[in-house]
């Protein structure tokens, strides 16, 4: 994943209504009309997040005879976490580095460092 789609696909994540629309896509394909059911807000404000989801690659829309369900695309999920785990690992094993210098200067044991 280049950097422009991490960009934008932790852009269209950072507002609260769209992760929730991805949270629930995660149970299945939806519909417009059924992804904006529980919200006060109107089905061109939902298309609206979701075109803003698909321009990020998180989700895609696809024909199915009358209906347009919205997909969630896991894949780029899996990309993004991939993404986190890799800087994760990275600052854990820095955290445990400074716990072994710390260690030689004062001569106690290292504590666990735990995420």
């Amino acid at each position: 994943m280049d950097d422009d789609a991490l960009s934008r696909a932790f852009a269209a994540l950072a507002d609260s209504t769209r992760r929730d629309l991805v949270s629930r896509l995660t149970l299945g394909d939806a519909t417009v009309g059924e992804l904006a059911a529980p919200y006060d807000i109107s089905l061109q404000a939902v298309s609206k997040h979701l075109a803003v989801l698909e321009a990020a690659g998180l989700v895609s829309r696809r024909r199915d005879a009358q209906r347009r369900p919205v997909h969630l695309e896991a894949e780029v999920l899996g990309e993004l976490t991939h993404w986190i785990d890799r800087h994760r690992r990275a600052v854990e094993a820095r955290m445990t580095r400074l716990d072994a210098v710390l260690q030689d200067l004062d001569g106690t044991p290292p504590e666990e460092h735990t995420p």
